[in-house]
């Protein structure tokens, strides 16, 4: 951004240089700060609606609160972009999502202003609830607001702080910004309900009316005295729960105020400041506008939520002429099947254009059903049609399938149920970095009883491994494949059944063993070349079923090698390998096995092919981890 179009922003280098302006200068600050984020995140790619949402917001919270030493939580964290360019990170923001760069959510070790890391949604509320009760205690007198999408209360958790935090009574904000849950609900009325609870409620004429008015009188009661005040409080508590959310929010122990214009700093300002001295729990309802300001955003908001490098002046990313993404692969499949299996039905987590069942949606869509951001819902949801014979397939980001995890085990497994899960983003994802990584699946899911676990090293094994599942009897089963492109295999005539727990030879060899599930299959079958240069000659497996495992193959492999490797992008910690370790342990106790994965840690953000590198599962770093191996005397 040009220093000449940016009279105020260039001097803003943390909130105590914002606070120094004054109030008439702060709707000049955020169209700087509009500008400079579509600026940015058009060269860099990442979340832009949410951001260009919460610009007034952003500039009001920390003109009028303290900042730092008053605590804003960031629910999810897309929307926060504004709030790094405005707490000393604008020089910075065009490494976000890079390697060594910004984060593009909350991270506490980035920055004194970040109080609570953030990635998923739901987790606002609850934080800065224990926010509030850590500071009671230690007799400390700062404020803590929790900044929510609505989008947000479509999950469980959100009521849950809410109820608590109505229960203490302690002294704490929580400001909902109202976008009509464009990312959520576009095309999509299962998401609608709460949505039309609150334009129906909010848009009563009566309701507004007297809103004005008590809203103009407690503003002028310092002159009336505490009684009067106490009345006009009354009536508007009345009227609330009558015709508004108030009945909601106010019977769970808020004070409710709203809805605001959260496009007019102004008047934010003045809001902010009458709410900040109140005491108690205060929930404060903006209307927002996905995408204010900039036109492509406000056409599009759910297009432009997460975007690549985009031409500012059109919005539009460079067309890809890369392989079909295998998200896209699972949803094709997925709805040709459903064409001919009247039983299957598809499931996600407020995810449909992210998981592929978008084309579903468009396809079959009384098939379809998008239940929010409520994963533990979706699970114990997909149960319930499990038990009627029907086999819902459940697609959710493997990073966002742990948070059902009891759900999982004590609502599918326990009953034996057919639920088919797919975990998109499984393995690395790249920019999302820590929060989104899917590392952790294969380990979690491999320890549930009655678990099918299966991972394509391919788009047609993809295909096969899904028409496989929803064929399988009472059991729980899971597919795992990673984000970004297939390898641009031409599709086969038809989908196949592949034998439970079997594995396939995908390269002989004689001097040791490699062992790969999922893409990994390709980076060990690359890296096997480059061992050949080197006089290693390494047999190659695709495993394709990490539970149960292919106890033939590991008993053939365990008698012609003595040296066996596993190679996952998963922790190694409980995943392929440990169950690998675990079966020749017990049957071939003198073969040494090494496991090869993602480390016991969180791994950064980066370009997937950065974290590959960096982790040594591309090729060049599986050939040397196995060269190594292969060298060493056990």
């Amino acid at each position: 951004m040009d220093t000449d179009q940016s009279r105020f922003l260039q001097h803003i280098h943390d909130p105590h240089d914002l606070r120094k302006l004054d109030v008439s200068s702060l709707r000049t600050v955020c169209a700087e700060v509009r500008s400079f984020l579509v600026d940015s995140v058009s060269k860099t790619g990442g979340h832009l609606g949410a951001g260009l949402g919460a610009v007034e917001l952003t500039v009001a919270l920390h003109y009028v609160f303290n900042t730092p030493d008053d605590k804003l939580v960031w629910d999810t964290g897309h929307q926060a972009y504004p709030h790094k360019i405005l707490t000393g990170r604008k020089d910075r923001l065009h490494t976000i999502r890079q390697l060594n760069g910004l984060s593009g959510f909350l991270r506490r070790d980035e920055s004194e202003y970040d109080t609570f890391g953030a990635g998923h949604a739901n987790t606002a509320i609850s934080a800065a609830l224990g926010m509030a009760t850590a500071r009671d205690f230690a007799k400390k007198d700062y404020k803590v607001v929790a900044i929510v999408g609505d989008g947000s209360l479509t999950g469980g958790m959100a009521y849950e702080g809410l109820n608590n935090a109505g229960v203490l009574k302690k002294d704490m904000i929580v400001v909902l910004s109202d976008n009509k849950m464009v990312s959520l609900s576009a095309n999509n009325p299962t998401l609608w309900s709460l949505h039309n609870y609150f334009s129906e409620a909010l848009t009563h004429p009566t309701y507004n009316k007297f809103k004005a008015n008590v809203w103009d009188l407690t503003g002028k009661l310092d002159t009336f005295g505490d009684r009067l005040r106490s009345v006009a409080g009354k009536l508007e508590r009345g009227v609330k729960a009558v015709v508004t959310p108030g009945m909601m929010f106010e019977a769970m122990g808020f004070r409710y105020f709203g809805p605001f214009n959260g496009h007019n700093v102004v008047k934010l300002v003045e809001i902010l400041q009458h709410v900040k001295e109140l005491k108690g729990p205060i929930l404060l309802h903006l209307n927002t506008e996905k995408g204010k300001g900039y036109e492509p955003a406000e056409r599009d908001a759910s297009k432009l939520h997460g975007v690549t490098p985009f031409d500012k002046v059109t919005g539009q990313s460079p067309k890809s002429s890369a392989p079909a993404a295998y998200t896209k692969v699972f949803g094709n499949a997925l709805l040709e099947i459903c064409r001919t299996n009247e039983r299957v039905v598809g499931i996600t987590a407020a995810m449909p254009d992210g998981t592929g069942l978008d084309i579903l949606q468009k396809g079959m869509p009384e098939r379809f059903f998008d239940v929010g951001i409520a994963e533990q819902h979706a699970v114990t949801f997909a149960a319930g049609m499990a038990t009627e014979g029907y086999v819902p397939v459940v697609a959710i980001y493997s990073t966002f399938l742990q948070r059902a995890f009891d759900q999982i085990i004590h609502d599918v497994s326990l009953q034996d149920l057919h639920v088919v899960f797919v975990m998109d983003r499984a393995g690395l994802v790249g920019a999302d970095g820590p929060t989104h990584h899917g590392a952790l699946d294969l380990s979690y899911l491999r320890c549930i009883p009655n678990m099918v676990i299966m991972a394509p090293s391919d788009e047609n094994e993809l295909r096969d491994m899904l028409y496989t599942s929803v064929q399988m009897k009472n059991c729980p089963v899971a597919i795992r494949y990673p984000r970004g492109n297939s390898l641009g295999l031409p599709p086969k005539e038809r989908m196949e059944t592949i034998p439970v727990g079997s594995s396939v030879s995908v390269r002989s060899g004689k001097d040791i063993a490699i062992l790969a599930v999922g893409t990994m299959v390709q980076q060990a079958n690359q890296a096997a070349e480059l061992l050949a240069a080197k006089g290693i000659d390494a047999e190659v497996v695709n495993m394709r079923f990490i539970k149960p495992l292919d106890t033939a193959a590991l008993k053939d492999l365990s008698a012609r090698f003595r040296k066996i490797v596993t190679v996952e992008e998963n922790s190694t910690v409980g995943g392929f390998g440990s169950a690998v370790l675990e079966e020749l342990a017990v049957t071939a106790p003198s073969v040494a096995v090494k496991l090869h994965g993602l480390p016991d840690g969180y791994v950064t953000q980066g370009t997937p092919a950065e974290l590959l590198r960096l982790t040594k599962l591309d090729a060049p770093g599986i050939a040397e981890v196995v060269a190594a191996f292969h060298g060493s005397t056990r």
